[in-house]
């Protein structure tokens, strides 16, 4: 087969003219960090999904580390997870000292499966960090039944799911927190950023301490003078720059087109797969809505996927694998978590194969990985 005349990326970022002009602008202007464009975002984003609160990390990991900060986890506390995500959802949990227990997966959504929740939660558990796995949310409703049974805090790691909706409802109100992504290959992009989303002053106020340092402006520093500031706990250096809250406002003004243009592909891929026993399209959850930053099939276990993958890669086709499951890499592993903790997600693995999916990819691109897809299958 012909191949593509250059490499197409599962993922990729849209940059503008626009998107580089805002930055531009606030590159003239006496902030680049610390300034007024931080709050403006957040407060964007807040509007957006429907939030109270926001607050803007340099990455995604650091918000969820702040997020696990704010909710109280520490020594002696358990976490539930999902293990098909990337590493950060369960090693957040491991900077603040507790412990990561893993769930496993539903089989037709992908996305942690509530009946195993249920199952993993002892009297050590503090907190469900359920992950809306390629865009899909996960079944929230449960998840918070679950969650008020037995008093702990949800973090959603919504890294995915960006303008995904569930029930009518966007995500970014459906749990205690939700932490969104704005690494280049996500729904919108600020190079590297993260932001955490809240209806809770508590949590607000904590993810702003911890950001910074752990420094604040206490009633005693007000007393001592405008200059003076005090650390009342261990924080990190988390900031967001006022150059990546530029990128991610002009960036938000374009998002509904960019999943708009995530769900046409999806559609088209869906509509090409549906019809082949050889592959299994991905199932969305009743309600849900997702914002498609993966698109996940999975092969029948008689073909070789690695195989698959090499033709494919041969074509300059950037078909993946998202993800291993957490607990099978070596640090987990010299921790005591053993293959076979969740089989339904090593299943998966073990089929699974992710397709480019963007919103500059062109039709007859799209088109050229369903064809390429199909004959290597066949032949």
């Amino acid at each position: 087969m012909e191949k593509l005349n250059t490499f197409l990326s599962y993922g990729r970022q849209s940059i503008t003219d626009e998107d580089i002009e805002e930055v531009i602008k606030t590159l003239k202007s006496p902030f680049l960090t610390q300034g007024p464009k931080i709050e403006e975002f957040e407060q964007a984003i807040a509007d957006y999904v429907g939030a109270k609160y926001a607050v803007a990390f340099c990455n995604g990991t650091a918000a969820l580390h702040g997020a696990c900060y704010a909710a109280g986890i520490g020594e002696g506390d358990e976490v539930i997870t999902t293990p098909i995500t990337f590493a950060a959802s369960a090693n957040c949990v491991r900077y603040v000292g507790g412990t990561v227990v893993f769930a496993d997966i539903d089989a037709e959504t992908y996305n942690i499966d509530p009946k195993e929740i249920e199952k993993k939660i002892s009297s050590k558990t503090k907190a469900i960090i359920p992950v809306d796995f390629s865009g899909q949310p996960a079944d929230m409703d449960l998840i918070n039944e679950i969650a008020k049974k037995h008093n702990l805090v949800i973090i959603e790691d919504g890294a995915h799911s960006l303008g995904a909706e569930y029930k009518g409802r966007k995500v970014g109100t459906l749990a205690d927190m939700t932490m969104f992504s704005f690494h280049p290959v996500k729904p919108i992009t600020t190079a590297e950023g993260g932001i955490i989303l809240t209806n809770s002053e508590e949590y607000f106020h904590k993810l702003q301490l911890f950001r910074s340092h752990g420094i604040e402006k206490t009633p005693h520093a007000i007393e001592q003078g405008e200059w003076y500031y005090e650390m009342t706990d261990l924080g990190f250096n988390y900031r967001m720059t006022d150059l990546q809250a530029a990128l991610g406002l002009s960036q938000l003004k374009k998002i509904n087109t960019f999943l708009n243009r995530r769900r046409e592909i999806a559609r088209m891929y869906n509509e090409a797969f549906e019809n082949f026993s050889e592959i299994k399209i991905p199932t969305q959850l009743e309600g849900a809505d997702s914002g498609w930053h993966l698109y996940m099939l999975q092969l029948d276990d008689k073909i070789s996927r690695k195989d698959i993958f090499t033709k494919m890669r041969t074509l300059n086709i950037g078909v993946h694998v998202h993800y291993i499951p957490v607990y099978w890499h070596p640090y987990y592993r010299e921790l005591g978590y053993d293959k076979g903790l969740c089989p339904i997600s090593e299943t998966w693995y073990n089929r699974a194969l992710t397709l480019p999916l963007h919103p500059l990819m062109k039709d007859d691109e799209v088109q050229f990985i369903i064809k390429s897809l199909l004959f290597n299958i066949k032949n």
